[in-house]
């Protein structure tokens, strides 16, 4: 009985989202607006279990510089921004070559070729912060596309049309099964990708420990790990919102200079470039995300209440360490 009522479920979830890629192109960007505007609220209201993990990941994250109304609201505003993120993802096919600028601006888009030239290839790190799929659209658009791992949905139904919406302005985008292997061969034949890095990795999984917000959170490495392979350099980078509806794309310095560094401490660098615009404007990080799963047995500072010791954490933990003091001494 559940997983005939699954199977009706993704059905329905399937049609739902067949009729959302036909209606939502002919809205105007204030429609747009609105509606996720309405659908976030919704969202954070009903879904509670992730309003809760909002707030307490701002709680960890910020200590006492918020109140806990400022928090209520920050919470619910990164809901807001996840909603627009997507509903503009829907609303996305209205984007050409020859009018995205007229929605997406692109601040330092040259570091892309400083130092380098065209035609070598790049790694962009990204992460889920604002319109993130406005990212890839734009840098598609701008003659940047690549190949990109894409997160596969539960309901499998889903994935053929978030495809074929996100690689309208150029990309591939592929699944995460034997992805690392397919990247690597795409950087060997001077070609480009993007990975979203913010996400938490089992440690199992080619995962490094870095400091989120002065907390440990376990995350990929493939991004360091494909740089070291093939000598592409990692351009961190990330879509903030603008007060008119409109969004810029910011390109963050390169990380090129990597002899010598763990893979640790290139994933460390590139969150370093980005945790200050978090500082500065929260909400549209994905804060409603367990981004600290794992807790170190001696935390000097508390950690979300989802969180857990995990042994396999503390001997990431410490071989990190490890690597750092060897760095540092030889």
């Amino acid at each position: 009985m559940h997983s005939r009522w699954k199977q009706i479920r993704y059905r329905l979830e399937w049609i739902g989202l067949l009729v959302a890629t036909k209606l939502i192109p002919l809205f105007s960007r204030r429609a747009c607006y609105r509606l996720a505007q309405t659908a976030g609220v919704l969202v954070s209201l009903f879904d509670r279990d992730r309003y809760k993990v909002a707030l307490n990941n701002l709680e960890v994250a910020f200590g006492n510089q918020f109140s806990i109304h400022e928090r209520r609201k920050i919470a619910r505003e990164s809901f807001q921004h996840f909603a627009r993120t997507m509903v503009d993802l829907l609303w996305s096919p209205r984007l050409t070559q020859e009018n995205f600028f007229r929605y997406i601006e692109m601040e330092n888009f040259e570091e892309i070729t400083r130092g380098t030239g065209p035609e070598r290839s790049f790694i962009m790190a990204t992460y889920h912060y604002s319109n993130f799929e406005w990212l890839s659209i734009a840098c598609g658009y701008s003659g940047k596309t690549g190949t990109i791992v894409a997160q596969e949905f539960k309901n499998s139904l889903l994935d053929p049309i978030f495809r074929k919406i996100r690689e309208r302005c150029g990309h591939e985008f592929i699944s995460r099964q034997r992805g690392l292997v397919r990247l690597y061969k795409v950087l060997r034949r001077k070609g480009t990708t993007a990975l979203l890095v913010d996400l938490t990795v089992p440690p199992s999984q080619g995962a490094v420990a870095i400091d989120c917000f002065g907390l440990k959170t376990s995350v990929t490495s493939a991004h360091a790990w494909l740089s070291e392979q093939t000598g592409a350099p990692i351009i961190p980078a990330h879509c903030e919102p603008l007060p008119d509806g409109r969004y810029r794309v910011v390109c963050h310095p390169k990380i090129d200079n990597t002899a010598g560094m763990t893979h640790q401490q290139i994933a460390q660098a590139c969150w370093n470039s980005f945790e200050p615009y978090v500082r500065k404007n929260p909400a549209p990080w994905l804060w409603m995300y367990k981004h600290w799963r794992y807790r170190p047995a001696n935390a000097d500072r508390p950690y979300p209440s989802y969180a857990n010791f995990m042994r396999p954490f503390e001997e990431m933990l410490h071989r990190d360490e490890g690597n750092r003091h060897d760095t540092a001494t030889g």
